[in-house]
This record gives structure tokens, sequence and C-alpha cells, in this order.
């Protein structure tokens, strides 16, 4: 047994391990192959995986001029003073990306134990730029007022989360569209990996078809006046083939043969890499933007203070009355589809959703940790926090507990401190990696009920919508939509008919019902309503699972198990619990 099995084993048995449930500690819900060391890895993993987020956010988020003031009629393009204050805008971005994101994801292991990373949303960030605010603030409502929306969102995620609302949402949609889900998700990770803004640039968008096959040298003159790559200078880009090789190619060779830390050991060694200049992958070239970057890169280790977008919110909205409105209303719906969504395929991509109740553990206190981020997120200036999809790098790592987020909280937390390097990693070093990840997570698709098309179409139109409309939300809503619709004609072609127009597999269909395991309040205000005092707690594992609650509750004391015999029928070999007083 080397040191690390014997360090493994006495973190596993000490009060961290029992709290987090790793193997070997002795917890009645000890998660299998859950290790300290295992978990580190995982955590670094998957914040190697998100790390662009840390500069890319800011990059784009700057754009919308924060509280920089412009009034001239060509956007203040051209303004030297403007562009400079814009400037200091990215630099308050960088921290506060990387503050927020150490924040949350930190929170989220210790509270939640769910190896799920969080961050500013990608997309969310796109839509608070360039539609809310607008293009150095062209848009709906200035910077202040959106973030006061955004504020103002978070808390009602809260009270959504508190009553229940959300953790039913996400476990009364259809099975085959939750299946779905993930494997969308995969799809729309693998979009990401291989496009130029956080991968390697293999494809783009195009005129006469959505996209085309791309792999341009990063350069203008590569492109036509079209702005697509041109023909001749197609997968000519190095940067394109050093991260399918290093960091695509390679990693799955070492994952085929069980190294430890294969993604992380990719990202570094083309990032590593790509940091040298000048060369054909420098992530430095010599432009205005490159030598901008450069020279943060050599500061390796600076803090810059949040000075211009910490607490501006405006709280006087008068005057923008439909404007805030629809804002907030567009966030409220994105994000509870998108950050609904991204957490429950997280969980089941972890393994840690039951099956009966179609919940997570520590469900409510996950939801309530992304929503608290997002109104301490619009505090520091950025859009709303989100859970990350990239956290699958760190769970097909082999990460299953809150360890794996509270590694990489205090990755984010060092990168304030350190952002010159972490947010230098090169997209085309982690842009494989989410390929990778893609395709761990399109297996799923085998378990969707593909027999009855009440439940196949619903569910492909979730996985198709997904990474085509770059949004996990748009895919939700065309999934929830059609399968709404398609199964109620169905119903009501049936009742018109008597019974006697039935389709075809319909004894093949997934069974769908509102009234779900659990209940529809959450475990703590059950417990608080039957009289519970400390409701806060659940009832002793000891005690058995009781039918009719959730996967975190067990009855109350004086309850016993009784098995089943083998001998009846498998559906019903689940523990019947009686109450022994109520039996006496």
């Amino acid at each position: 047994m080397t040191w690390v099995h014997r360090f493994n084993e006495r973190v596993a048995k000490s009060s961290v391990g029992h709290y987090f449930r790793l193997d070997g500690s002795g917890h009645p819900k000890e998660r299998k192959g859950s290790y300290f060391f295992t978990e580190m890895r995982a955590g670094l993993a998957t914040f190697f995986a998100m790390a662009y987020i840390i500069s890319v956010n800011a990059t784009i988020v700057s754009q919308s001029g924060g509280t920089c003031k412009c009034t001239r009629d060509d956007l203040c393009v051209t303004d030297t003073e403007y562009l400079i204050c814009l400037q200091g805008i990215n630099r308050d971005l960088v921290t506060a990306t990387a503050a927020i994101s150490a924040l949350t994801t930190f929170c989220m292991g210790l509270f939640a134990n769910m190896p799920i990373a969080l961050a500013p949303g990608m997309g969310l960030n796109a839509y608070f730029t360039f539609t809310v605010v607008g293009f150095h603030g062209s848009g709906l409502v200035p910077y202040e007022v959106a973030l006061t929306a955004v504020f103002v969102e978070g808390f009602v995620f809260v009270g959504l989360t508190l009553i229940g609302m959300r953790q039913w949402l996400a476990r009364a949609i259809p099975k085959s569209i939750k299946l779905a889900t993930g494997v969308g998700i995969g799809l729309y990770l693998t979009i990401i990996g291989l496009t130029y803004s956080a991968g390697i640039g293999l494809i783009q968008g195009a005129v006469n078809t959505p996209v085309e096959l791309a792999g341009c040298p990063r350069g203008d003159q590569y492109l036509g006046e079209d702005g697509l790559c041109k023909s001749a200078y197609k997968m000519r880009d190095p940067t394109l083939w050093i991260g399918i090789f290093l960091s695509g190619i390679l990693v799955v060779i070492m994952q085929m043969f069980r190294v430890k830390g294969a993604i992380i050991i990719g990202i570094l060694l083309v990032s590593i890499i790509s940091w040298p200049r000048p060369t054909p992958v420098t992530y430095f070239p010599h432009t205005e933007l490159g030598d901008n970057m450069f020279n943060f890169f050599k500061k390796v280790v600076t803090f810059h203070p949040i000075e211009k977008t910490l607490n501006v919110q405006k709280w006087d909205v008068s005057g923008y009355g439909a404007q805030f409105g629809l804002a907030f209303i567009t966030f409220l719906y994105v994000d509870i589809l998108d950050a609904t969504g991204t957490l429950y395929s997280m969980a089941r991509f972890a393994g840690a959703i039951d099956e009966r109740t179609q919940d997570f553990e520590n469900s409510a206190i996950a939801y309530t940790v992304d929503a608290l981020g997002i109104s301490i997120g619009s505090l520091l200036g950025t859009p709303p926090v989100t859970a990350y999809i990239e956290s699958g790098a760190g769970i097909s790592e082999g990460g299953k507990t809150g360890l794996t987020s509270i590694f990489s909280g205090l990755c984010f937390f060092i990168a304030i401190f350190f952002a010159p390097i972490f947010a230098s990693i090169p997209p085309w070093a982690t842009g494989p990696v989410l390929v990778i990840v893609g395709a761990l997570m399109a297996k799923a698709a085998k378990d969707i009920n593909w027999k009855y098309l009440g439940d196949a179409i619903p569910a492909f139109i979730t996985i198709a919508i997904m990474p085509f409309t770059y949004s996990i939300a748009y895919g939700l809503i065309g999934g929830i939509v059609s399968y709404m619709v398609i199964n109620t004609t169905v119903w009501l072609v049936e009742l018109a008919s008597g019974g006697r127009l039935v389709p075809a597999n319909k004894e093949f269909k997934d069974p769908w019902t509102w009234r779900i395991p659990g209940g529809f309040l959450p475990p703590w205000l059950q417990r608080a309503i039957s009289g519970k005092k400390d409701f806060w707690r659940a009832y002793p594992e000891s005690h058995g699972q009781e039918v009719g609650r959730s996967s975190s509750d067990s009855p109350p004391p004086g309850a016993e198990k009784i098995e089943i015999p083998e001998d009846r029928p498998a559906m019903s070999k689940q523990p019947v619990v009686v109450d022994s007083m109520k039996q006496a």
C-alpha cells in the first residue's frame, strides 16, 4: 500500500471524510470510488477546463462599457480615453469573475457536497452585454440598472428554491427529456470546444450554410471579405493541430490506459507550449491585443482591486419600467431553465440522482447557493452566475463529492492573485477536453425511450436545439413544449375516440405524473410542517427510507424497516416502513 492510499484511508476515516461521504468513511451513503487525491485531481481538472471564463467573461462584459460613459454617435470605438476606461473595467471584471467563481464553487462543495463548479454564465453574459446593456451602452438599460435586475432575480430564485419550485421542476420534467438534456449539453460542450472563442477553431459560422469547416491561422489576412476563413487556409492553423493531438488524442490515450490526471496534463502541456513568443502557436502574437495580453501575463502575480464595478446598482428604475421588466423576466426564465437543467444533468453525470424521487442529495442547498451567487455576483459587477457544464471534466476525472468543488474554488481564489497565469490558458488547450467530455455525456442517449415517438421526438428536439441555438434553456423549452403538444393531442384523440384510436407502441411510453415521490415541498419544509423542532436536520439514517419522502429524508424514530421476501415480484421488493407504535 503506497503513501497515497494510506493518506486516502486516513482522510476517509476522519470527520472530513465522513462529512463528504468518501469511500471508506463508514457513512451510510458513502460515495463509492471517491478518494481524497482523486477529488483533488478532479477539482484541478474542472478548474483548468473552465479557467478561460476568467478572461473570456471579462472581455465580453467589458464590451458593454460598464460604468464608462459614451455620448458619441460612433459609440466611442476610437475614443482613446473611453478605451482606457474599458481596460480598467476589464481588469475589474477579471478579479470579480475569479472572486465570485471561487466563492460560489467553494460553497457548493462545502454545503451541498456536489462536484459542480459555478461561474458567470456563457451565453447569459453575451445576452447581458449585447442585448440588455448593449455594445458600449447602446442597449435597453444602463449597466447599473441591468445589475439591479440580476440582483433581484437572484433573490426570486432563493424564494423559488425554498418553496421547492426549482427542485420540483427538475424532477417533473419527463424522463426522456431529462436524459436528452445530458446528451444535448454534451453536444453543446462539443460546439464550444470546436469554435474559435473557447476552443480549437475547427468550425465557424457561415453564409450559405449554418456552419462550415474553418481552422484558419488566427489573423485577419487569412479571412475573406465576408470574414470567413479562405479555402486555401482551412485546417492550416498550427494551434488547431497541437490542440487536437496533445489536448485531445493524447488525453484519450492516457485515459484508456488509466493515467491519472490525463486532462490536466493535456491542458498544461498545450498551455506551456503556447506561452513563448514568437512561435507559430503562441498565445501572444505581436499585435496590439497580443502585446496587451503578454504584458499582463508577465506580471505573473498581481492583485487588481475592483474599483469601477463594485456595488454600482441603480435602485431607482422608474425611468426604465418596461425595459427593466423585460430584462428581469428574460434573465429569470433563461437562467431557471439553464441553471436547473445543468445542475440536474451534472448530478446525473456524477451518479448522484435518486431514480425513485428523481432528486439528488442536498438539491435545495445546491439551488440556494446558485441563487445567492447570482445576487452576490451582481454586487461585484458580473452577469448571472450559473452551474458550469465544464464540471463534467472533473466528474469524468473521478470527482464525486464536494471536495472536487472545494479544490476548484480554491484554485479560483488563487487565480485572483495569479490572474495573469490562469487568464492565459489558450482556448485550444481546453477545446479538445470539452469535446471528450461531450462524448462521455452522450452515452445517456442509449437510455432514451426511442420506441415511442411521444418520448423520442421531444427528446431529439431537446438534443438538437441545445447546440444549434447555443442555449441549454431553449433546448429545454423546445423539448418540453413539443412533449406537451404531442402527448396532449394523443390523449385528446384517445379520449374522443373512446380509446379505439391508440398510437403505435403506446405500451412502451415512459410513465409520467406530477405526483412525484417525495412531494412538492422540499424535505426541510416537510419536517417543519410535521412539527420536527430541528427541521433543518434529516431524520436519522439508521431508521431506513420511508415511502413518499425524498432521498435525503428518513422516517421518524420508532419506525422499523421490514424487508420484502425474495420470492415477491420485482415491483414489490421496495422496503416497507411501518410505525411500530401504531402497529402495537
